[in-house]
């Protein structure tokens, strides 16, 4: 078959339903999928750790995440470690992520399991995500400060740094000492 200009004019409607579909770069990541990234072959028990309003106040000072947290949302490992699942406005949509803390309160690692939006999508990079490994509620969590900018994700890294912090803030509130 020889090409010619006017063959490839037939292509033009496929490529009009495919461009879209390339261009929205949606990531579903499973509840239990996440806990296995983050605590391989551990089984993690569901832990609700209900806040006080004085808790959930001081969570929205210091991180400045203003969507209402979700109580029910929290599991326990084993050994001790945390694994939270939140969510964080990207840009124009919310992004769920979860957070494994370590028994020590250092942050083992983040997973993205929801993101949706066409653009801001570099959050699920791991070396993005590896940058929160290891810190504690001591680390300023703030972004440009400690936490790199990503170009073109802005809103999603500062939201999501932002995110992280007040996970940070409940597990020194609340998980710390829970027993």
């Amino acid at each position: 078959m020889q090409w010619t200009p006017a063959s490839a004019l037939l292509m033009l409607p496929m490529a009009a339903l495919v461009a879209p579909t390339l261009a929205n770069a949606r990531i579903n990541v499973s509840t239990e999928e996440a806990q296995q990234r983050l605590f391989p072959g551990q089984k993690l028990l569901l832990n609700p750790v209900y806040l006080s309003e004085s808790q959930r106040d001081k969570m929205r000072a210091l991180s400045s995440v203003r969507e209402s947290f979700k109580s029910e949302r929290i599991w326990r490992s084993a050994d001790g470690g945390w694994f939270i699942i939140d969510e964080v406005l990207g840009k124009h949509e919310m992004v769920k992520y979860a957070l494994a803390i370590l028994p020590n309160g250092s942050i083992k690692g983040i997973e993205i399991m929801e993101y949706v939006e066409s653009y801001g999508y570099e959050v699920a990079d791991a070396t993005w995500r590896q940058q929160f490994v290891g810190k504690t509620i001591e680390a300023p969590l703030k972004l440009k400060q400690d936490i790199p900018n990503l170009s073109g994700a802005t809103l999603s890294c500062k939201h999501l740094t932002d995110g992280v912090k007040r996970l940070m803030v409940m597990y020194e509130l609340a998980l710390k000492s829970a027993k």
